[in-house]
């Protein structure tokens, strides 16, 4: 297929570099100029979107998904899959999908999970949002880039998905790393706080997967200094976009507003670069009003 790509970060350039190595001739644009190997650069996001296959957006925010979207839309062929793997409000999502509808064209919003990890390992799960003929064409793509890929319902369906999902990592990684601050209180070993929990009620991907104490489980970015696999920045975006969604739904949310808050002082204290797993030893700095 031919495949333009816009927006080639951290989590673009590793998918964007998938689809090359699996034959795919990609085409790809950024405003940083930074192309990973085996992708052709393009002048622009207009000339990366003409005359492909599929074009695929990887964007930080609504603001930025509709601006590109101006220029994408009119650019692209009819029957164009235009996936946009952007992480951003349920109502963008569903204006640019309108709009890409109006012109012919097959819009999927499809936001993922696994962080930049799963999208060097081509690891990723896709929330998707769209058509039916538009989720068949985007399939192949989905598997080279990712090792799941579920049709959650109409345009916007996906971002929903993504918001609730990461809301819940959100909470539950507070839980996780408050439970591990007690238990240190308390004289627990952490090892042994470890194999009871990850094998009893309180088991979870935040603790299973993804300890936020060094040195027990599986590696993570604990082990790493806490370099991020996931930014803090990047889950207060997501938690955000969750309490704006709630707000809209009139759905009440108490847990999320309180995790919300919790990632939006860590954030503020400069620890937005690390990932969003260092709240333990941010917790654990603190006294018991904190």
């Amino acid at each position: 297929m031919k495949i333009g790509f816009i927006g080639l970060g951290s989590m673009g350039a590793p998918m964007a570099a998938n689809l090359a190595k699996a034959g795919h001739a990609v085409t790809g644009f950024d405003v940083t100029g930074v192309m990973p190997e085996g992708v052709s650069p393009a002048a622009g996001a207009a000339e990366a979107a003409a005359g492909r296959d599929a074009v695929i957006t990887m964007l930080p925010n609504g603001a930025i998904l509709r601006s590109v979207y101006g220029e994408i839309v009119p650019a692209a062929a009819p029957g164009t899959a235009m996936i946009d793997c952007s992480t951003v409000d349920v109502e963008s999502a569903r204006a640019v999908a309108a709009e890409a509808e109006a012109a012919g064209l097959l819009p999927l919003d499809a936001p993922v999970s696994g962080g930049t990890g799963g999208a060097t390992a081509g690891t990723l799960t896709f929330m998707v949002g769209g058509s039916d003929e538009g989720f068949a064409k985007a399939a192949e793509l989905f598997d080279i880039m990712g090792q799941k890929a579920v049709h959650c319902g109409a345009p916007g369906a996906g971002q929903s998905a993504k918001i609730c999902n990461n809301m819940i990592l959100g909470i539950s990684m507070l839980g996780v790393c408050e439970a591990f601050s007690l238990a240190d209180r308390l004289g627990l070993d952490r090892q042994a706080m470890f194999d009871v929990v990850s094998t009893s009620s309180g088991s979870c991907w935040s603790l299973n997967t993804y300890c936020p104490a060094p040195g027990v489980g599986p590696a993570s970015p604990a082990d790493n200094d806490y370099k991020p696999g996931f930014a803090a920045a990047l889950m207060l975006k997501d938690l955000r976009l969750s309490q704006q969604a709630a707000e809209a739904a009139d759905a009440p949310t108490p847990m999320g507003a309180a995790a919300t808050a919790l990632y939006e002082a860590f954030v503020a204290a400069g620890s937005g670069g690390k990932d969003f797993s260092a709240i333990l030893p941010d917790l654990m700095a603190r006294g018991r009003q904190g």
